[in-house]
């Protein structure tokens, strides 16, 4: 039977699939890790067999302020205002003859009238469950630079060389 970890590597597929290899580094960032690939590519190594590998994957939601009655109507004004310019334009571009120039912009008010309506709503009814805006992201606590078994003494070599 053979070691499935010293097969080679496939071209990437549709599916994602957690890479096999050995790891070469690890680090506590993406961004290290990012550096790690650019030497190993400026090292002239073939980085079509390097992965990255994020582990430990946490959800982080970031507080970036205090929802309030006007904060919801700018944001629903500012989305209904790109709709309502998007489909100005493009019943413009389906039928340029029967619009008129003013067309788009009366879209794009309409637009900002219907978000701000429907976001002061949505706020209205959500309103002491959840009164402040925030940014979600996924990260993970570490990466691992993984490549394939038998190009891994080369990577190490060439990640234990200082940058030229």
């Amino acid at each position: 039977m053979t070691d499935p970890s010293a097969a080679p590597r496939r071209a990437p597929s549709r599916i994602p699939v957690i890479p096999r290899g050995e790891v070469v580094a690890s680090f506590e960032n993406y961004q290290d890790a990012q550096r790690a690939v650019e030497k190993l590519a400026l090292a002239e190594f073939p980085v079509k067999q390097v992965s990255i590998v994020g582990s430990d994957l946490k959800s982080v939601e970031q507080v970036t302020g205090k929802m309030s009655y006007g904060r919801a109507a700018l944001a629903g004004a500012l989305s209904g205002l790109w709709v309502g310019l998007f489909f100005g334009l493009l019943l413009v571009l389906l039928s340029p003859t029967s619009t008129t120039p003013g067309f788009i912009g009366a879209a794009a008010l309409i637009g900002a009238g219907f978000g701000l309506f429907f976001n002061i709503v949505v706020y209205s009814i959500s309103r002491r469950r959840r009164d402040y805006t925030s940014v979600m992201q996924v990260v993970a606590s570490s990466y691992a630079v993984i490549v394939a078994p038998e190009l891994a003494n080369r990577a190490r070599n060439a990640l234990d060389r200082p940058a030229e």
